[in-house]
């Protein structure tokens, strides 16, 4: 799996930057204000590099945050037009900055807009942000010229998702009926649930820890947990459990 910072050279992101937002000049003619909010430092650093070149990207980013706390102070502090929202947040996850920033959402002369920017492609983590108040919700497999173009589409009030993402969405909100609680997911915190889906998928740990930016002691740590709470003996166990659940 890559990330948006491996995916596109700066270059290749000024360029659609310019191609898509030129009303009269180029990416210089239009402008947005960005909020990064990952848990994940490395994770904020590439980003910023990749799409942080204000005179050819036009993105601004004017703030960072690594948990809900942070996230919702500088958020109301600079008052960006869009934040890229990691679901997997601690404090809380990135439903809890929507719920708080709320206000912030429903002002109608200066509304700040959230793009989700996550690993997860869960239909839960997808549903989840947007009945929260999200305007669209991209992997991190996206390279950096249509990250850019993604933030400036939910700048104007557009919804993007990730290929097959829109799918969960029309499903979830065609739906009159309220999704059936699974008592036994619920116990797992965020991040337990998105070590469970990649080991379900085959994942070594290693590499999850890779995805994931943690060390394979934590991915360890997060397996046993799971096994525990879930009350399984193996992984064989957990991806079987994950199928059945339709989690991969």
């Amino acid at each position: 799996m890559s990330d948006p910072t491996e995916e596109n050279g700066t270059a290749g992101a000024a360029e659609a930057a310019e191609s898509a937002h030129t009303s009269g000049g180029g990416a210089g003619a239009r402008q947005v204000r960005v909020v990064l909010v990952d848990d994940h430092r490395m994770f904020r650093t590439g980003v910023q590099a990749e799409i942080g070149q204000t005179e050819q990207t036009g993105v601004e980013v004017v703030g960072e945050a690594a948990d809900v706390d942070q996230a919702v102070t500088v958020i109301t502090a600079t008052r960006p037009e869009v934040v890229l929202l990691d679901v997997h947040l601690p404090g809380g996850g990135g439903v809890e900055v929507l719920r708080r920033c709320a206000p912030l959402m429903s002002d109608a002369e200066q509304p700040v807009r959230f793009l989700a920017l996550s690993v997860s492609d869960a239909a839960e983590d997808v549903i989840g942000v947007i009945r929260g108040g999200a305007r669209g919700y991209v992997t991190k497999t996206i390279t950096g010229t249509d990250l850019i173009n993604s933030i400036f589409r939910v700048q104007e009030g557009d919804a993007v998702f990730s290929p097959r993402l829109a799918g969960f969405v029309l499903d979830a909100f065609a739906s009159t009926d309220a999704p059936p609680v699974d008592e036994d997911l619920d116990r797992l915190t965020q991040r337990e649930r998105e070590v469970l889906r990649l080991i379900a998928r085959g994942y070594a740990y290693k590499e999850i820890a890779k995805q994931l930016f943690i060390s394979v002691k934590t991915v360890e740590s997060h397996v046993s947990a799971v096994l525990r709470k879930l009350q399984l003996s193996n992984r064989h166990e957990l991806t079987r459990w994950a199928t059945a659940r339709r989690l991969v």
